[in-house]
């Protein structure tokens, strides 16, 4: 954590670097010159306005407290998840799992190795995040081994992709990133290269790097796409699809539009053919998840008023009320973003209120839910239920 006695220009150095993202990425993302970055961080120009420090610790998915020097204090289950990331990248960091010793864990036996990794899918699912951090060093170390003693390849790329996931939710898109790659490398078939490559999607954009999660990701698709669409089973169409609705966020990241779109609605195409459902490999695609795209690709392109009413639409569906406890709270916060960059204060607040009663650490752990809350708890009067969260998060007052 950035020293609170460095100027902000430093700290705002610091955590660009933690989020792997170079001086002109980051110039890109806030819509800024590289210019303007390095004069920020050097000291030569001053951080004065407070609109300008929310948007730049937008981009770092930092509290503004943190750029200023006065942390807020940490949520309950916070201290909780950063130790439990300290604790999986220790694991990830271990390279003796393949050894054996009078000390070392048991192997455990293909089927309980296979309930734990489903156990773990449903606590990412259920959006318990601290407990699935604390879960993952040992079922990491297990899946390891369990690859190198026999086939267990599938359980292992399972394993790093759940990894990945959870670090992406808690700030860590670097070391997602690790994680999503030796998805993508133990993978030893096509189809479980894509799932992986959906993850690494996902850590490419969270630190910055729109275009390779786009060409990754649409690259993987091509790969298991079916000649006919029509003849394709129904799990390796799930996969494909997920891997167009990472590629079209790419590219909603980086300001292209049309590809967005074009992207979005290939995926649709599909979406039709596969309907509901999870499939095989823990990959949900269908229709209303294309839907969820569309509105976060409004969001990232500027689009606020579209992204509203996308919402507004998507969410009376049955098929809405489907979705887990980490899909519907995640799309909640991507919501309350449109809301507050509409102006919709009130639409905010509901948005955010609905995401901590559905998954709380979705709200009180992730960076991105502290970053809309302090918006929300500095931007003037809230209601009662915004303002209890905010005491409960940290924020004391503007």
């Amino acid at each position: 954590m950035a020293g609170s006695g460095l100027p902000i220009g430093r700290r705002v150095a610091q955590w660009r670097t933690r989020r792997g993202m170079t001086q002109q990425v980051f110039a890109d993302r806030l819509g800024k010159s590289a210019s303007w970055v390095d004069k920020v961080e050097r000291g030569v120009r001053t951080l004065d306005r407070f609109s300008v420090i929310q948007d730049v610790a937008a981009v770092l998915r930092v509290d503004p407290l943190v750029l200023l020097g006065r942390e807020a204090t940490p949520p309950v289950g916070a201290n909780d998840a950063s130790a439990g990331v300290d604790g999986v990248r220790a694991a990830l960091a271990r390279y003796d799992a393949a050894l054996t010793g009078p000390d070392a864990r048991p192997t455990p036996p293909p089927t309980e190795l296979a309930r734990s990794v489903e156990h773990a899918w449903l606590t990412y699912r259920h959006a318990r995040y601290p407990q699935l951090l604390r879960t993952l060093p040992a079922l990491i170390v297990d899946a390891q081994r369990a690859h190198h003693g026999g086939d267990a390849t599938a359980l292992l790329v399972q394993v790093y992709r759940i990894t990945a996931s959870v670090l992406v939710k808690c700030g860590e898109g670097g070391l997602a990133w690790l994680a999503a790659d030796r998805a993508v490398s133990a993978a030893d078939q096509s189809l479980l290269i894509a799932t992986g490559t959906i993850q690494l999607g996902e850590a490419l954009r969270a630190i910055g790097r729109g275009r390779l999660a786009m060409a990754a990701t649409i690259a993987a698709a091509h790969r298991i796409a079916p000649a006919v669409p029509q003849d394709g089973p129904h799990d390796e169409l799930a996969v494909c699809g997920a891997l167009l609705l990472q590629a079209a966020l790419a590219a909603a990241s980086c300001g292209d539009a049309p590809s967005a779109r074009e992207l979005v609605d290939q995926a649709a195409e599909i979406a039709e053919q596969v309907g509901d459902g999870v499939g095989q490999h823990w990959v949900v695609f269908d229709p209303t998840t294309v839907e969820l795209a569309r509105v976060v690709a409004a969001v990232e392109l500027g689009r606020s008023a579209e992204a509203v009413v996308r919402h507004e639409q998507v969410i009376t569906r049955e098929s809405w009320r489907r979705l887990s406890a980490e899909h519907r709270a995640a799309h909640l916060l991507d919501a309350a973003r449109a809301y507050l960059l509409t102006g919709d204060l009130d639409g905010a607040c509901r948005a955010l209120v609905e995401a901590d009663r559905t998954a709380p650490a979705e709200v009180r752990t992730r960076p991105a839910g502290r970053t809309v809350l302090g918006e929300l708890a500095r931007g003037g009067p809230v209601p009662a239920d915004v303002a209890r969260l905010a005491t409960a998060v940290g924020f004391t007052g503007r």
